[in-house]
């Protein structure tokens, strides 16, 4: 009987506690606006072609799901929608269309926050094949509010 009891208490005080339970971590929303170069708009331009295949340009991306362009991009981070927003950081990257098949591209970007409420850097590499519904980022690291480690346990046994 004792032990019924004790269970139960112990069993009501989780069910207690995880009804409170608050998520591990924090949970970031943010926005962040492209505006590439084309040729007429250099004052709000936040990304541009740096190097395009001799048949292209570097106003216009190229043919050929756009193979061989190379583009940059320093744009603006908000915690809406709206590119005029309060600015909290830049998203900063350099992307390379690299197939000439489909709309594929490789990116590394860096998300460097610098607002009185939030402040870091977090860094992604993706293989973006850009007409799959579901892509993949990798998150390789982070700083101050986004920092992170990844664990890693190597075990070595000897099997005779």
């Amino acid at each position: 009987m004792g032990t019924t009891k004790l269970i139960s208490v112990l069993l009501l005080f989780l069910l207690i506690s995880s009804l409170n339970a608050t998520p591990a971590g924090k949970r970031l929303v943010f926005y962040f606006h492209d505006i590439i170069y084309n040729g007429k708009n250099a004052k709000n331009a936040t990304s541009a072609i740096v190097r395009a295949p001799a048949w292209a340009n570097k106003t216009i991306l190229a043919g050929q799901n756009h193979f061989g362009d190379l583009v940059m991009f320093d744009n603006p981070i908000t915690l809406d929608s709206n590119l005029h927003s309060t600015h909290i950081g830049r998203a900063q990257c350099i992307y390379v269309y690299d197939a000439k098949q489909t709309y594929s591209a490789l990116l590394g970007f860096s998300f460097f926050f610098n607002s009185t409420k939030h402040k870091g850097s977090i860094n992604f590499v993706v293989a973006d094949p850009t007409l799959n519904k579901t892509r993949y980022i990798l998150v390789i690291g982070g700083t101050d509010d986004v920092y992170f480690r990844l664990r890693v346990d190597i075990n070595s046994c000897k099997c005779w």
